[in-house]
């Protein structure tokens, strides 16, 4: 297998082979031109959206600086709003509902490393997608990390590290994020 294809399937691939990292800079020039582009041009803004993304919905809104490993990996749904600063590393698939809105500085990693310093200074790499639900709401500096599900109708209170499963109708926060409280759902 290649180390694309390795990745591909959740397998542990090295993250410097030229097939990997022609993805990753492919995306970094898309989002230097993202964020370049003026932040009241909807129209231009949302056509680098489209070209950058896998697929996303009606009215998606990606404010300024926002990084991303690859770009094609991320599908996101109708309404979707990524505040100042977010970062989502997409090595695989992020599927985000509808509804949905970012907090400045928060972090989506579908990337992890080995804890063997031996095979990080290998530069092996090893992945898990992430799905988040319609009607979320992350706060800021959330950290969510490779493999998680998000429920829909939930909110991660800011500064929250995601380290699991977060079912439907709840608030979750904290180090490591826990249930504070269950929501109602009134849509």
């Amino acid at each position: 297998m290649t180390e694309l294809e390795k990745l591909r399937a959740g397998l542990e691939y090295i993250v410097t082979d030229p097939q990997v990292r022609a993805l990753k800079f492919n995306a970094i020039k898309l989002c230097q031109k993202l964020n370049a582009t003026d932040v009241t041009d909807k129209l231009a803004r949302e056509k680098i959206i489209r070209e950058l993304f896998g697929s996303a919905g009606k009215n998606p809104v990606v404010i300024p600086v926002f990084n991303c490993d690859n770009g094609k990996n991320i599908h996101v749904g109708d309404n979707f709003f990524a505040n100042y600063g977010v970062t989502i590393l997409d090595n695989v698939s992020v599927t985000i509902g509808n509804h949905v809105m970012i907090a400045p500085h928060t972090v989506i990693t579908t990337i992890n490393h080995p804890l063997s310093p031996a095979k990080r200074r290998k530069s092996i790499g090893v992945t898990a997608p992430i799905k988040i639900g319609d009607d979320v709401w992350i706060g800021s500096n959330v950290t969510i990390l490779p493999g998680v599900t998000i429920g829909n109708n939930v909110v991660i209170a800011a500064g929250a590290v995601v380290t699991k499963n977060i079912p439907d109708n709840s608030l979750y926060g904290g180090v490591p994020a826990k249930l504070i409280k269950t929501l109602e759902n009134d849509v």
